[in-house]
């Protein structure tokens, strides 16, 4: 679906089409015939009254129409109708939201709402509020603060093409295992909401058939195209003619699937070589980059790689990324701190490989001392060990490259909840934006997923952790980054945070706090948002069992409140198969209770194949 500003020719045939949907809630015809007038569209009216229609990208069928109506600071949101057979499918709601946007853009910070008594509670889910004493037709009203600066400062406000690049951008700061590469493949997925509103997803690895048009149902998004399975340009991945993996034009749970010429079964084994090359990929047909930079659209990149540069056309100066190290990002803590007393840095010590951080750590650990072990670089835990005793050591070392590595002072806090996390945005003039901060939920030391919004951490370590954060923005934007990043910490004792490292790329708290952003915006209110990264399913499912299970799922999250966003479909085949999930509600009484559903119904996935004798 597609939408776009009504054709005069088209006055007619959407009159008709709102008469038809007035009688879907059951008038008779004399109530009807008194409406004919108010539902008459005139051809001369229609640029004035700003009415935009919901067509199919594909067949033109027009699906439904509304308007914007008056006048900056305060309008009204005049007409907001969907053809019968098609209510239901979020058609009204994309429709809702494209005006919403529209609205902002004009400098409306208000709309009033004249609803159909029948309306009522689609407009309330959406975030309007009634008026009292509004006449003979109930009466709402929109209320709309200005869009926040970090999502500004991203994509200037603007849908744009997101590349889910997140192996090639490990790939500049070392080899990554053929695991990491297939672990990096699957959590490429996320980049579909690494902005609040895609114009395109570019992905690595193939994702089911219809997972971006759920995605869309729920976020209201217009079109969107979608071109997964894009490597290195090997033979098999084509170019831009549908053989580049699958094209879907989507919105408002409308979906036409483009033709498809995968290289790889969906569900067979891949190497993942080349999942490390996906700008690259792109680049390297020439069709579906023009394709990509016609849209007139900003790129976002998990990660800027050399290839991302080139494909936007936003290159960052040598030395920008240096702080993706933990070594280089512990020099900037260290310097730091000494202005922030709610901050500890804990000691590091660079060793030359295991053996040497073999002889520090049992020292530490004979003396009582915990340590950390890492490596320079690594995302979501990998190359980090926990070592609190010496009998703990050898299994820790094992699987860690030769060197060199790190060695850090282990603090921790066992009555801390989960560990903060810090996001921000330098923009293009070298500005830092604070996005938010969440907690993470760390097991040992692998990253699980986070919870964002009101009430996430305590307003002491949300000070704490966003006045230390913009620091660190700070020196970055001296230092020549721009983009997003984030800071990681742990609750140290005495009350401090104790920062670990720093991103500089996009993170699995960074989609949460996008999406709560666009949930906050076109539902209104404030959302409390938990990304939850590996959920085991109790049971393998291809793409299509996928797909319908989800869909199912989403319903009965629904039906309680929570808005469910499948983020990681692509593993649900796996030998140990899992998906990753996004949820969103109101309060977290409402939230706990959804996660608890949705793992309920993963494990209850075994018993649809036990024999029942």
């Amino acid at each position: 679906m597609r939408i776009r500003n009504a054709r005069p020719d088209e006055a007619r045939t959407l009159s008709a089409l709102m008469l038809r949907s007035k009688a879907h809630w059951g008038y008779d015809a004399a109530f009807l015939a008194a409406c004919r007038d108010e539902l008459t569209l005139a051809a001369d009216e229609l640029a004035a009254r700003r009415v935009v229609v919901a067509e199919d990208a594909r067949s033109g069928e027009l699906l439904g129409v509304a308007s914007l109506e008056g006048e900056a600071p305060d309008g009204t949101l005049g007409l907001l109708f969907v053809e019968p057979g098609l209510i239901g499918r979020g058609i009204g709601r994309t429709l809702y939201a494209h005006l919403l946007d529209t609205a902002r853009a004009a400098g409306f910070t208000r709309l009033t709402i004249h609803s159909d008594p029948h309306a009522v509670g689609f407009y309330r889910a959406l975030g309007a509020r009634p008026v009292p004493g509004g006449g003979p037709l109930p009466l709402l009203q929109v209320e709309l603060p200005a869009r926040a600066g970090w999502l500004r400062a991203w994509t200037g406000g603007r849908r744009a093409v997101h590349l889910g690049n997140v192996a090639e951008f490990q790939a500049q700061f070392g080899p990554v295992s053929p695991a990491g590469l297939r672990a990096a493949g699957h959590y490429a997925c996320l980049a579909a909401l690494i902005g609040p509103h895609p114009a395109a997803v570019v992905l690595p690895r193939p994702v089911p058939a219809g997972w971006i048009g759920l995605l869309a149902r729920q976020l209201a998004w217009e079109q969107v195209e979608m071109y997964d399975d894009v490597g290195d340009g090997r033979p098999g991945g084509g170019d831009l003619d549908g053989r580049v993996g699958g094209r879907d034009a989507v919105s408002g749970g409308i979906s036409s699937e483009g033709s498809v010429n995968r290289s790889a079964d969906r569900t067979g084994d891949r190497s993942g070589d080349h999942f490390a090359t996906l700008a690259a990929g792109v680049l390297a047909r020439p069709a579906l980059a023009a394709r990509l930079r016609g849209l007139g659209v900003p790129f976002v990149a998990w990660g800027h790689t050399a290839a991302s540069a080139e494909l936007s056309g936003t290159p960052l100066p040598p030395g920008a990324l240096r702080h993706e190290s933990k070594r280089a990002s512990h020099a900037l803590f260290t310097a730091l701190a000494p202005a922030h007393p709610d901050i500890t840095v804990p000691a590091q010590w660079h060793v030359p490989g295991r053996a040497a951080a073999a002889r520090r750590i049992v020292v530490r650990a004979l003396s009582g001392a915990g340590s950390v072990v890492k490596t320079e670089h690594g995302v979501g835990g990998s190359g980090t060990r926990v070592i609190t005793s010496p009998r703990h050591l050898v299994p820790a070392l094992r699987g860690l490259p030769a060197g060199p590595l790190l060695v850090e002072e282990y603090l921790t806090d066992t009555t801390s909840p989960g560990d903060p996390t810090y996001d921000g945005v330098v923009d293009a003039a070298g500005g830092v934006h604070t996005v938010g901060v969440g907690a993470m939920d760390v097991r040992g030391t692998a990253y699980q997923g986070v919870t964002v919004g009101p009430g996430a951490v305590p307003d002491r370590v949300e000070t704490a952790a966003r006045t230390f954060g913009e620091a660190v923005g700070r020196e970055l934007a001296a230092n020549g980054y721009r983009g997003w990043y984030d800071v990681d910490f742990v609750a140290a004792p005495g009350g401090r945070l104790a920062p670990t490292e720093i991103n500089l790329r996009l993170t699995g708290p960074s989609v949460a706090f996008m999406t709560k952003a666009r949930l906050d915006e076109t539902r209104g209110g404030a959302h409390v948002v938990r990304s939850v990264d590996q959920i085991p399913l109790g049971a393998r499912l291809p793409d299509a069992e996928l797909m319908d299970w989800l869909d199912d799922l989403t319903v009965r999250c629904t039906r309680i409140g929570v808005t469910l966003l499948p983020t990681i479909p692509t593993a649900a085949f796996e030998r140990s198969p899992w998906v990753g999930v996004l949820l969103a509600a109101r309060t977290f009484v409402v939230l706990d209770r959804a996660e608890e559903l949705v793992r309920t119904a993963s494990r209850d996935l075994g018993g649809m194949f036990t024999d029942p004798r």
